[in-house]
């Protein structure tokens, strides 16, 4: 009987902590920092994060507590980082770095372990106008892939800091775009790396999604049952769900049939006033936004010293998981009922025979 209430209390205590776990909230605080993106590293269980207004990449702990972890001060003055990914198969931080005038994009990796830079790569010379450098992300042969947000173009830089153009497919060509939005010249911007060999990005002024081949830069729309209005960073969690941010909204997306088209499943509203702009996948496969007040950050107006990185759920995965813990409930509920029935005709049957 012992082994039955124990099952009972057990499922009791499961459901408790479906229901009573919070999002977790961290706030930290840094100089004028204005983060546009966020990293998770897995080894040291922090997150890195770049900065708008200065040459420097931070750690940021679980519980808030920021250290600088690199400051790099041989790069061009008034430059800074945008788009950050780790590499943990060749120990780098990958990180792309911007300046607005005079223009300068570039890739910067640095040696995860010493913090010694492996290479910087400009990407300004690949082609003859401007580049607007955004985001990175990283295989795992040792290439790293960069947006390019002003033309709609994807480089490719391998492990020696070589770079090439990957993508510069007609199909990024936006066939409308509404140039009353703040962001209507923001195109190619997030950029996941799927293990089977293709890239997902997203393209902010069209709220579109692409599959790009890694290899050959092939590129296609991924069919949607909706748009990913101002999309901006984009992440992959680990059960091949991807969650897409924007300053409203964050978007939870599946697919069944390897990116072909996909569902946006659930989108949870976001405090838009603290303007996301990044999405990272954290420990426990949990979610996290960053809140870096970057509109602030770009206009160089303002100042602050107070960011957040905030864990945000799917109220549809949330309902799903309660819906199944309380049938486990009423299994577990029924079992006991069906064990006690039995324990009690036992004892009858043997108090029958002893009389």
């Amino acid at each position: 009987m012992f082994k039955q209430i124990l099952l009972i209390l057990l499922l009791v205590f499961i459901a408790g902590s479906v229901h009573g776990r919070g999002s977790h909230v961290i706030n930290f605080r840094w100089p004028n920092l204005y983060p546009e993106s966020c990293a998770w590293d897995p080894k040291s269980d922090h997150f890195v994060v770049g900065s708008l207004r200065h040459r420097q990449l931070i750690s940021v702990s679980d519980a808030g507590v920021a250290a600088a972890l690199l400051s790099d001060d041989s790069l061009p003055a008034n430059s800074s980082f945008l788009g950050i990914s780790l590499d943990p198969r060749h120990h780098r931080i990958l990180a792309v770095v911007h300046r607005s005038s005079p223009p300068f994009s570039a890739l910067a990796a640095y040696d995860r372990a010493t913090l010694r830079r492996l290479f910087l790569t400009p990407l300004d010379d690949l082609l003859p106008s401007p580049t607007l450098a955004n985001d990175v992300a990283a295989d795992y042969k040792g290439n790293a892939y960069v947006t390019d947000s002003a033309n709609d173009v994807i480089y490719k830089v391998n492990e020696q800091g070589e770079a090439t153009i990957l993508s510069r497919s007609q199909s990024f060509k936006p066939q409308a775009v509404d140039t009353t939005v703040h962001y209507h010249n923001c195109g190619l911007n997030g950029v996941v790396y799927n293990s089977k060999g293709y890239l997902l990005v997203t393209q902010s002024n069209t709220g579109k999604l692409f599959k790009v081949d890694a290899d050959d830069g092939g590129a296609r729309q991924v069919l949607l049952n909706k748009e990913l209005t101002a999309a901006d960073g984009i992440a992959l969690r680990r059960d091949g769900v991807v969650t897409v941010v924007s300053q409203q909204k964050l978007y939870f997306i599946k697919s069944d049939d390897s990116w072909g088209g996909g569902s946006v499943f659930d989108e949870t509203t976001l405090d838009e006033e603290r303007q996301a702009s990044a999405v990272a996948v954290g420990a426990e496969n949990r979610v996290y936004v960053l809140y870096g007040h970057v509109n602030e950050g770009v206009s160089g107006n303002g100042e602050r010293d107070s960011f957040g990185i905030v864990e945000v759920e799917s109220e549809h995965e949330n309902k799903e998981e309660k819906v199944w813990v309380f049938v486990l409930i009423g299994l577990g509920m029924a079992y006991f009922m069906f064990w006690r029935f039995q324990m009690r005709k036992l004892a009858h049957n043997m108090n029958k025979k002893t009389s």
